[in-house]
């Protein structure tokens, strides 16, 4: 089997950190957008966004050959990001990764894309909530029911998330752990500097 799309999720506008956009800070070396997606499994690689952010990620995904899959409106949140990328990809798999998860790897991207045999979407469950990213979906019916959450009215992932059939995934929860301000990605900045597992 093919492996599945890598769909990263980039477009947002990083309030809560104020020093620029957090997909581009320097993490262990590398952009921390790099850093999501490098190594992942997957034959294409699309990455949603603002138009005005593409020149940059294209320059700190050099060499990844990433397919950008712009905003047409720019900041209806992630639901509306995942319709966009998924309207791009000929995939009929996606691991989805949101700019901001430094710890996410292989082993669960292959966890997530392993157990979309029996299901539409594969979440890590982290103490009882399923995760919508850092994750697996099936393109054909996530597409489906994130247009159908949008045309309902709603612009919550978790609502497109809840018309799919879902199978949970026991992973290591650093693995989908976001960092969002500036405490939050020094902290992961001293994880990889120690070099520190996933827990």
């Amino acid at each position: 089997m093919a492996d599945p799309a890598v769909v990263l999720l980039a477009g947002g506008r990083s309030r809560r950190y104020p020093d620029g956009d957090k997909a581009l800070v320097e993490l262990g070396g590398q952009p921390m957008c790099r850093r999501v997606v490098a190594g992942l499994p997957g034959e294409e690689l699309v990455v949603n966004c603002r138009e005005d952010q593409r020149p940059a990620l294209r320059e700190a995904l050099g060499g990844l050959n990433p397919r950008f899959a712009v905003d047409p409106v720019p900041d209806r949140g992630p639901l509306a990001g995942l319709l966009t990328a998924f309207r791009l990809t000929a995939a009929d798999r996606a691991i989805v990764v949101a700019c901001d998860m430094p710890f996410f790897d292989r082993a669960t991207a292959r966890a997530l894309a392993d157990t979309l045999d029996d299901a539409d979407a594969a979440l890590v469950d982290v103490e009882g909530q399923p995760q919508p990213l850092g994750a697996a979906y099936r393109v054909a019916p996530a597409r489906e029911a994130c247009e159908t959450t949008l045309a309902c009215g709603s612009k919550r992932l978790v609502d497109a998330v809840a018309r799919l059939d879902i199978a949970s995934v026991d992973a290591d929860a650093r693995a989908v752990r976001n960092c969002n301000c500036p405490d939050e990605i020094d902290a992961a900045a001293d994880a990889l500097e120690r070099r520190t597992p996933v827990q």
